[in-house]
């Protein structure tokens, strides 16, 4: 089949580092990347990290309101569609990419695909909420990473075209995590910093969904990170540029315990999450990955599409929102600082991650003409 690809942010890149190698196998890809996440510390360096193809369309329409956003790639994907005249359109996760990808393809008539299908946060006040369900209820082919997922969209009455075919950021996750388990991976991290990390003596953040950007909720958070750090561990907070911005522009001061380094590349992120005494994060992708990788993630957010990793027993995450006291409490019962340097060296000399084979069943799940697999063969 001849598939068009569309991407724009950080998680979108990793999800399509998994499958493109696979995708292209059996099918012609035409890699199209929003810019959605313009920064080159934000998204540009995972090119060249991920071993993703360079894209056969850059459009670069980062920033911007999501209206005037999701507007300008609707604009800027309709005819490039109208061009390529793919069978098929496949977007990822939930953000203004996938909205826009999937609009412009369902209005000319393209089938849409859909990878991380039936996610629900069951919260309509958040904008990534909205892109899934109508992604979803725009989908010919739906790709559902759990069970879950899989159960939401039978209770919003989708079944056709419904498959559950595992996750692809734990496929990616698997394939690199025997280079992350060296903690000799974090020197040229705290080089920058000017501070030693030391697995367990450290907590690693990160901050940038909308809802974290106002100043009350940065005010909020970044108390809450002054209250579960200190001196002994400190916190490593990985800042969206997004973020800075507006921490800036509100004159929001972070807490001497917080330190402060760019978006880091791939490895480096799960890294910082392994060798951590603790994770914080408004991230889905990392919540997820910190549930791999076994390290304790405390959630700022109150809702949560990934409620696999939260509320069980046992369960790596909890949702903490901008409780400052509920996230004290929670990071002295899951990351006690007493036990965090034992902890830590006990989950990497331990980790071991295997791949669900998403991409596989993603690939498979296409009709391959028979120029296309004679090609393959």
């Amino acid at each position: 089949m001849r598939i068009v690809s569309v991407v724009g942010t950080r998680p979108q890149l990793i999800k399509a580092a998994a499958l493109q190698p696979v995708l292209r196998r059996f099918h012609e890809d035409i890699f199209v990347d929003t810019g959605q996440h313009y920064d080159e510390a934000m998204a540009g360096s995972f090119f060249g990290e991920l071993g993703l193809a360079q894209p056969s369309y850059s459009l670069g329409l980062g920033g911007g309101g999501h209206g005037d956003q999701t507007g300008r790639m609707l604009m800027a994907l309709e005819p490039l569609l109208t061009a390529e005249k793919p069978d098929v359109v496949v977007v990822y996760g939930d953000t203004n990419s996938t909205l826009a990808g999937a609009l412009a393809a369902a209005k000319l008539g393209i089938p849409v695909a859909h990878v991380e299908a039936g996610l629900r946060s069951f919260d309509r006040r958040m904008p990534e909420e909205l892109n899934r369900v109508v992604a979803d209820h725009l989908s010919t082919w739906l790709f559902a990473p759990t069970a879950a997922a899989l159960a939401n969209l039978a209770a919003e009455g989708i079944t056709r075209g419904v498959t559950e075919v595992g996750d692809l950021m734990l496929d990616l996750a698997a394939r690199v995590s025997e280079e992350v388990r060296d903690p000799a991976v974090l020197a040229p991290i705290a080089e920058r910093l000017g501070i030693p990390l030391t697995p367990g003596h450290f907590l690693f953040a990160t901050v940038h969904r909308a809802e974290n950007r106002t100043p009350q909720a940065m005010t909020e958070w970044s108390a809450l990170l002054g209250a579960v750090a200190s001196r002994d561990r400190p916190v490593v907070l990985a800042l969206h540029p997004g973020t800075r911005a507006a921490l800036d522009a509100a004159g929001v001061t972070l807490p001497e315990v917080v330190a402060v380094v760019e978006p880091q590349s791939y490895r480096t992120s799960l890294a910082l999450q392994l060798h951590a005494a603790a994770v914080l994060t408004d991230s889905g992708g990392i919540q997820r990955e910190s549930a791999w990788l076994g390290v304790p993630c405390l959630v700022l957010r109150t809702t949560t599409e990934w409620v696999e990793t939260v509320g069980g027993a046992g369960s790596s995450a909890v949702l903490v929102g901008l409780d400052r006291g509920l996230a004290v409490r929670e990071m002295a019962a899951r990351a006690p600082l007493a036990r965090s340097e034992e902890a830590a060296a006990e989950r990497a000399a331990t980790l071991r991650l295997g791949g669900s084979g998403a991409a596989e069943r993603i690939a498979s799940a296409f009709p391959v003409s028979r120029d296309v697999a004679g090609t393959r063969a």
